[in-house]
């Protein structure tokens, strides 16, 4: 039995591996904190799924972390964030929730040349949070959008920095450079992991911004507003479960964060997610 809600662990969800970009800066900003992940590798990528599919997928995957007593969810998913986080928040009035939000505020604040890059799904262009965001914030700056088709499937298999992964980046990358753009927002929780490779294509004076560490310090925010952070100076534990295969998971893990710990297979039985005894 844990001793209060403090020890309660952050639950963290993603389609797949993007959401460790988000964990990672969780980890540095509060490694006193306990987490657990879902990788819903089963259903990656959600991009191009309807909107209904992805509030189910991610209802559920918010019903097995509160079951596994998470204090607060992070939905490091920017194509879930714009799908769901409203319908979460709306279904789960009492837990507190964090999400992604394309950064586009601070791109329109610090560009010079007013013309920004943002690399995106399809599914994070089209939702009322982007559109949002852009009419509030970037009224005055001209957005160049490309949604890299093929590039989380790549990230997902580990290839940050292979030929195909940058051709990908180079074809969405190139035309922004020939039009001005002066920085890059990356709107994909995946899309942090090959921060090197964007560099070497837009080169030192484009500004990329990873949106991870500022979910980071709202997440830290909102444990303290509710009295919920972790006081211990111990470094908290970690867990993963996938919907997909378990092995590839745990070899990425070092890749990816740094770090390893253990990695249990779920599945999905009609809208629940179920866990199966065996860890890798």
């Amino acid at each position: 039995m844990l001793a209060s809600p403090q020890d309660y662990p952050i639950g963290i969800f993603d389609s797949g591996v993007g959401g460790l970009s988000v964990l990672k800066a969780i980890r540095q900003q509060m490694p006193e904190e306990s987490v657990l992940y879902v990788a819903d590798q089963g259903h990656v990528p959600y991009g191009p799924r309807p909107m209904e599919e992805i509030q189910a997928f991610s209802e559920g995957i918010t019903r097995f972390l509160l079951e596994q007593g998470a204090k607060l969810i992070v939905v490091a998913c920017n194509t879930a964030s714009a799908a769901a986080l409203h319908y979460l928040r709306t279904n789960f009035p009492s837990t507190p929730f964090v999400g992604m939000e394309p950064a586009v505020k601070p791109a329109a604040e610090h560009t010079h040349t007013g013309v920004v890059g943002v690399l995106a799904t399809p599914a994070t262009f089209q939702g009322a949070l982007y559109a949002s965001v852009v009419e509030r914030f970037a009224s005055d700056v001209e957005l160049l959008q490309h949604t890299c088709p093929g590039l989380v499937a790549q990230i997902e298999q580990g290839n940050l920095h292979g030929p195909q992964t940058r051709v990908i980046l180079e074809s969405a990358l190139q035309p922004m450079l020939a039009r001005g753009i002066d920085t890059v927002v990356l709107g994909c929780t995946h899309y942090p992991f090959v921060i090197p490779l964007i560099r070497e294509i837009v080169g030192e004076n484009v500004r990329v911004i990873d949106p991870a560490p500022a979910v980071a310090r709202q997440a830290q925010r909102l444990l303290e507003t509710q009295g919920l952070k972790r006081p211990s100076r111990q470094p908290g534990r970690m867990k993963f479960f996938t919907s997909g295969p378990v092995e590839p998971f745990q070899q990425l893990l070092p890749l990816l964060l740094g770090e390893s710990a253990p990695v249990q297979g779920v599945h999905w039985q009609a809208d629940r997610v179920l866990s199966f005894p065996q860890t890798a």
